[in-house]
């Protein structure tokens, strides 16, 4: 059996104080929860994940970080157990360490979600050790009604769906309390196989979300009761949005970038359009001689910013042909192609 650093694991000394060890999970928790890995990752991130959370089982818990402490600072992550130097170099087994530290002797709680070297030293602690006997979640008495964690997620928002609102189903993979243990990550005196001890499983859940009208890039949404399930009920979840160009509209650093797209002979004499800007509609006027990639300057008509005021919209104007022609038509092309310059722009040169 190995011996499992807690301490390096959460990245604190052995002299932590429970703030700075509560501190340190939290970091780490967010930053390896499954739910911000992709799927081809998850076993490896539910590993750590664990991992993590058997850290602070025993380093939050003062009753547990006393046994743990008792190894002495001279364990070392990896090594067997065995004395201490100086101590007559006695190496002491497993069911022999349960006895000195109070365990229920080897596999008294199992391994399920938790490293055998849980298992073993705290193994007794799930065996009717504390009052009213197996204990949910490492064995910690459910005390009070606090609510779950709060998760955090990311989602794409196309730029165009972000400028002009509206709503837009999404599918979030969101953790529920899980069915076989009822949330406590138990079964009788081993951890629960179904959800491997966290008391939660993943389940797919679709929402439909009300874009902000002052929606932009890398803000963060709270959506009550989609985080982490609890006694009191679930957690917050922190929804990121990640604005993503389209085929149409562009981030320009504060400004958005549309394409609006005109035959040649309305630029001959000039022409008006209509444009779709948050709210509504608004008319924008093509001067005579316009020419194709000219841009066009909306104010106040493009993204909210983080002091309350709108970016503009820029318009970028775009050459387009009637999606079908008459061979008449065909042939008036044909003809201009045959008298008229050649038209060159952006990458052709």
């Amino acid at each position: 059996m190995k011996f499992v650093d807690y301490y390096t694991t959460l990245g604190v000394s052995r002299s932590a104080s429970a703030e700075e060890i509560k501190r340190s999970y939290r970091k780490l928790a967010k930053e390896w929860h499954p739910d911000r890995h992709p799927p081809h990752k998850r076993k490896e991130v539910e590993e750590k994940f664990k991992a993590i959370s058997e850290a602070n089982e025993v380093l939050s818990d003062p009753e547990k970080r006393k046994r743990y402490d008792a190894l002495g600072e001279h364990w070392r992550h990896g090594q067997d157990f065995q004395g201490q130097p100086g101590g007559g170099g006695r190496t002491v087994s497993p069911e022999e360490f349960a006895r000195m530290f109070g365990g229920a002797g080897a596999g008294a709680a199992g391994g399920g979600g938790f490293s055998d070297f849980f298992a073993q030293m705290f193994g007794d602690m799930f065996a009717g050790g504390r009052a009213g006997g197996p204990q949910p979640r490492g064995g910690r008495p459910q005390a009070g009604a606090g609510h779950g964690e709060d998760a955090e997620a990311e989602i794409e928002l196309k730029v165009g769906e972000a400028l002009l609102g509206g709503k837009r189903p999404f599918v979030l993979a969101v953790r529920v309390p899980c069915e076989t243990c009822g949330g406590s990550g138990q079964l009788g005196m081993r951890a629960c196989p179904a959800c491997g001890g966290l008391g939660s499983a993943r389940r797919e859940k679709s929402i439909e979300l009300s874009i902000p009208k002052d929606v932009r890039d890398g803000q963060v949404l709270r959506l009550r009761g989609l985080g982490e399930p609890g006694p009191g009920g679930a957690g917050d979840l922190l929804l990121t949005l990640r604005l993503v160009g389209d085929d149409v509209y562009r981030l320009r650093d504060d400004d958005v970038e549309a394409d609006v797209v005109v035959a040649p002979w309305e630029l001959l004499e000039g022409t008006k359009i209509e444009v779709a800007v948050p709210g509504g509609n608004a008319v924008a006027r093509l001067p005579a001689g316009t020419r194709a990639g000219q841009k066009l300057r909306l104010r106040g008509q493009g993204l909210a910013r983080s002091d309350g005021t709108r970016g503009d919209l820029l318009l970028v104007v775009r050459l387009g042909l009637p999606e079908s022609l008459t061979e008449a038509e065909q042939a008036l092309l044909r003809q201009l192609g045959q008298t008229a310059g050649p038209v060159r722009g952006g990458a052709a040169k």
